[in-house]
């Protein structure tokens, strides 16, 4: 457990995408933190262990489920309500991404995937969150985004829109939530050292050239963009709603 203290014991919170990478982290945390966690991925192989990793017990839930399914969305919450009586907090972290050269070279399925997967699935989830927070009058949100929403980049178009979108969405969904004390917001870092940008960080010229574009000197580890979630989630953070908070080394500042 880290030393930093978020007071989120015994808050029941959903992180989406979590059988590995930042969202493993997060909720890996959250458990450390005292929290109870449900944690969803497409996968019950990945998802299997990942809750042999995590070691939660009885304040752990997976569930398999497609967050760009209407019905898997909606079975997710409904699984944490009925094990944890409430949800007081959703981490949307479910990612992916399809390379490809331009937009214009990019066919329409693989447009479809990328938006429904990061956007679609986002919203899915944020909706009914937002219904079941609205009835206690209380609850968070917090949407992994990317500086790619902010800069466009090279086999990232389609990804980079659906994270624009994402943003968006949190300052359209902070505005309307407000009057029912429901903060949201989201978290946007540069390249994270994960296993879904492998493919950029692990090539010594790549990783080079965006190290040079980040001024402290490094790419981002997940425990990195944790905390900045963590916080959000927390009290601390009580104020502030409809912020994307930049987690990228000062990349955009320059």
């Amino acid at each position: 457990m880290s030393a930093l203290s978020y007071g989120l014991q015994d808050q029941v919170v959903v992180v989406t995408g979590a059988s590995r990478g930042i969202g493993l982290e997060i909720a890996r945390e959250l458990l450390a933190q005292k929290a109870k966690v449900v944690i969803c991925g497409r996968k019950q192989e990945g998802l299997d262990k990942a809750v042999a990793e995590l070691k939660g017990g009885d304040d752990l839930l997976a569930v398999a489920a497609h967050i760009a399914r209407e019905e898997d969305a909606d079975r997710i919450f409904d699984g944490a309500v009925a094990k944890f009586g409430r949800v007081d907090a959703l981490v949307n972290n479910v990612g992916m991404n399809l390379i490809t050269p331009s937009l214009t070279d990019a066919d329409y399925a693989t447009w479809q995937k990328i938006i429904e997967s990061n956007l679609n699935g986002t919203y899915l989830c944020s909706r009914k969150a937002g219904r079941i927070m609205k009835e206690r009058k209380k609850g968070s949100i917090v949407s992994i985004s990317s500086i790619a929403g902010h800069r466009a980049a090279p086999a990232m178009g389609i990804y980079g829109i659906a994270k624009a979108g994402i943003e968006m969405m949190t300052r359209v969904m902070a505005m309307e939530l407000a009057h029912y004390h429901i903060r949201v917001n989201a978290v946007a870092p540069s390249m994270v050292k994960t296993d879904f940008s492998k493919p950029f960080w692990s090539n010594n010229e790549i990783h080079d050239q965006i190290v040079r574009g980040i001024p402290m000197g490094r790419i981002a580890e997940p425990i990195d963009v944790v905390h900045p979630v963590l916080f959000l989630l927390s009290e601390g953070a009580s104020f502030i709603t409809g912020q994307t908070v930049m987690v990228d080394g000062g990349a955009t500042a320059v």
